[in-house]
């Protein structure tokens, strides 16, 4: 099904991004990490839920990152405690600012679910020093591809940033979704940018 040219009215309550994937087929040269970095990566095995939800929110509530919010426990709990699914903190000072989720459950390649750093972590190089060690775990593994998917709710950056981290755009969709600030699993008061209609 194509959509028509022009513009199409989305329906109150609803959400509209536009949704870039992008893949790396080989591991990308490695930016500098900043100097003077005071990270630390962390492996997180089986995620306590109550953690990994506040760390999902604290990270992604700006963005309207709602898929996770939605998961009832048995559902979440099937994709962050599969073997296949490793997660990872970023930790600055001592708390947990950032978030690495790489999915290898399709054969052959890894999918960087969920990426980011807190608000207070934006622009100190967080993000570049964290995407070197994502590009490291993920390529780590006998992967063909690694791959990550960026949409037009995200930081306005990310689109460029995942371009100069080595990833290619090869796909964009059209994404429709209820707003979660409706629904009450974001505060209405998250993402300000985007208005609720």
């Amino acid at each position: 099904m194509s959509l028509p040219d022009g513009y199409t009215d989305v329906p109150a309550g609803k959400l509209a991004t536009v949704v870039t994937a992008l893949e790396m087929t080989a591991p990308a040269a490695r930016r500098p990490d900043p100097p003077a970095a005071r990270w630390t990566l962390r492996a997180v095995a089986r995620p306590d839920l109550a953690w990994y939800r506040d760390l999902y929110r604290r990270v992604g509530e700006d963005w309207l990152w709602f898929s996770r919010l939605r998961m009832a426990d048995a559902e979440l709990a099937a994709i962050v405690h599969d073997p296949q699914v490793a997660i990872f903190a970023l930790a600055a000072d001592g708390a947990d600012e950032g978030l690495l989720e790489l999915d290898f459950r399709q054969p052959g390649e890894c999918e960087l679910a969920f990426f980011g750093v807190t608000g207070r972590e934006i622009g100190t190089g967080a993000g570049r020093w964290l995407m070197n060690r994502a590009i490291e775990q993920a390529w780590a593994h006998p992967i063909r591809r690694f791959w990550v998917h960026t949409c037009t709710l995200d930081h306005a950056g990310a689109l460029a940033f995942y371009v100069r981290s080595g990833f290619v755009p090869y796909r964009r969709q059209i994404e429709i979704a209820d707003d979660p600030r409706i629904l009450g699993e974001a505060p209405r008061t998250a993402a300000p940018h985007v208005p609720i209609l």
